[in-house]
């Protein structure tokens, strides 16, 4: 199949699956025309990167995940490590965005949003406001 045909069943840009291409997620067959030639393996490999990154998943560990995924001889316990480090990072992301937004809501809480070109908002991304 095409790479508008792999797209529509994989759920992933044609875009996309050029990028992973070219960084090495998928490797595409080539045409004797030099057109790019998918099969049933690759738009489940294009599925697996999507779910991948519909959970956030780094392409770093897409790739391992990948490479645990193709091998049989996996061990569950290391694709679970993988998964709880990844839940980890995400919890610790999460917190930082939370205080983030609590300091924004604090600036905006303190902006009287009227007229007045006052405003503690761009004071503090200005840098003059601590």
């Amino acid at each position: 199949m095409n790479i508008g045909e792999a797209a529509a069943q994989s759920g992933v840009s044609a875009k996309m699956i050029r990028h992973y291409e070219a960084i090495g997620l998928i490797d595409a067959q080539r045409r004797p025309n030099g057109y790019r030639a998918y099969g049933p393996q690759d738009v489940a490999v294009l599925r697996f990167i999507r779910h991948a990154r519909d959970l956030a998943f780094p392409l770093e560990d897409i790739r391992r995940l990948l490479a645990l995924w193709r091998d049989r001889s996996r061990a569950s316990a290391d694709v679970k490590r993988m998964a709880m480090d990844h839940v980890t990072a995400l919890e610790t992301k999460a917190a930082s965005l939370q205080a983030v937004a609590e300091s924004l809501r604090h600036l905006a809480q303190h902006c009287s949003g009227d007229d007045r070109p006052d405003c503690p908002i761009l004071a503090q991304l200005e840098g003059t406001r601590r």
